[in-house]
Formats: structure tokens, C-alpha cells, sequence
């Protein structure tokens, strides 16, 4: 029997979700309007830990969102993720978080769009297939009339960049799921646990989060 702690903090939601072999049985987050990360995460870990009525030592691994999204954001889940691992000394995984957000979609036919905002008219993309595979590698791109304008078939596009992105992407095959904007833990269970079954694990001191572009301080 496996439990594994999931952590996603890549976007506004500070999520966290404890599943067992690979089945979310408990989840707990919150979406603010200001992130709360930091004062939410150890919080909700405590509280999701008792309420599943497990101790943390029944642990058998740490999941965590490895972006991209939010420089900071990721940053706290990565950093509470891996003190984790070492005090408990457990493995850690990484889970793709556009795939974490795409896992969210329940449709047989055409291509999955998760993107998070960047700002402005940039956003970090990737594109699957409806079986969740990758097909195209995630990047940062400035979206324009033109994007993704080479599908024929229906794309579904999901993701907190929904708003802005369809003042501009209007082709007829184009959807938007508005009900889907953040990425949760509670979509990384069955990730976490093929990974886990895989001995899929990353080295605790040097696991860094996908950034995929360089932090800029404001001036």
C-alpha cells in the first residue's frame, strides 16, 4: 500500500491531495486572488495528513508540481516537497504540470491546449492528445492570430489564459473549457504513481522546478 503527498503550486492554487495507490482519497485547496502559498501549504499538509487518518511517517513518497507556472510559487512547493523527502527520506517525483492541467479534460477526440499565463499575450503551452500523450514540447510563446492555426481538428484549450486567449484565437475548432483554469494535486495521483512504480524519482539536492525562463526582478 502506497500513499504518496501531492503537491501543485505552480499557479494560484495552492493544492495539495493524498492518494492511495495512485487514487486521490482526500484533497484540500484553495485559488486566491493574491497567492497564499506560503502561508496556506504546510497548513493544508498537516490538516490533509490527519484527516486521511494516516501519520507522515506512512508516507512512501512526495509528488510535486514541477512547473512551469509562477517563479515563487514553485519555488515554496518544491522547497516544502524536498525538506519533506529528506527528513522522511523518501523518494521525490516530479510531476509535468501542463500535463497535471490537461489531465483535468474528459474528451475522446482532438488535442488538448493547457496554458498558463506569462503576462501580457505570453503564456507557457504545450499540446496532447486526447490520451493525454505529449506531442508538442512545452514553450513560451506569445499568442497571435496565427497560433495554432495549423490543427484542423477540434483543439480544446484550457488553462487561466482562457480570456485573453480567446479574443484572439477564433478559429471554429477552437474551444474553451472556461471551467478548468488551475492546475490541482488532486489530477496528479495517477501520475504520481505510475512514476513511483517506475522508481521514476529525482535526486533530492539537486531537483530544481522548470522555470523555462529566467527570473526577471522588477526594476
Amino acid at each position: 500500500m502506497s500513499y504518496i503527498l501531492n503537491i501543485e503550486t505552480a499557479t494560484k492554487n495552492c493544492s495539495v491531495a493524498i492518494a492511495k495507490n495512485g487514487t486521490t482519497i482526500l484533497c484540500k485547496e484553495t485559488a486566491e486572488l493574491g497567492y497564499s502559498h506560503a502561508e496556506k501549504l504546510h497548513v493544508f499538509i498537516e490538516e490533509i495528513i490527519a484527516e486521511a487518518g494516516i501519520t507522515i511517517n506512512d508516507l512512501s513518497a512526495i509528488a510535486v508540481s514541477q512547473g512551469p507556472g509562477s517563479y515563487t510559487g514553485l519555488r515554496i512547493g518544491v522547497s516544502a516537497a524536498k525538506g519533506l523527502c529528506y527528513a522522511l527520506q523518501i523518494p521525490l517525483i516530479s510531476v509535468d504540470t501542463l500535463l497535471v492541467l490537461a489531465s483535468k479534460v474528459n474528451k475522446k477526440d482532438g488535442f488538448i491546449i493547457p496554458m498558463i499565463d506569462a503576462r501580457r499575450m505570453e503564456v507557457y503551452s504545450a499540446i496532447f492528445n486526447s490520451n493525454k500523450e505529449k506531442i508538442r514540447e512545452i514553450q513560451a510563446e506569445i499568442l497571435t492570430e496565427e497560433s495554432f492555426s495549423n490543427i484542423s481538428e477540434t483543439v480544446y484549450f484550457v488553462g487561466d489564459s482562457n480570456e485573453k486567449a480567446k479574443t484572439i484565437l477564433n478559429k471554429s475548432n477552437f474551444i474553451f473549457l472556461d471551467e478548468i483554469v488551475f492546475p490541482s494535486a488532486s489530477e496528479m495521483s495517477a501520475i504520481s504513481f505510475t512514476k513511483f512504480e517506475e522508481n521514476n524519482f529525482e535526486d533530492v539536492a539537486y531537483f530544481e522546478p522548470y522555470y523555462l525562463k529566467d527570473f526577471m526582478f522588477a526594476k
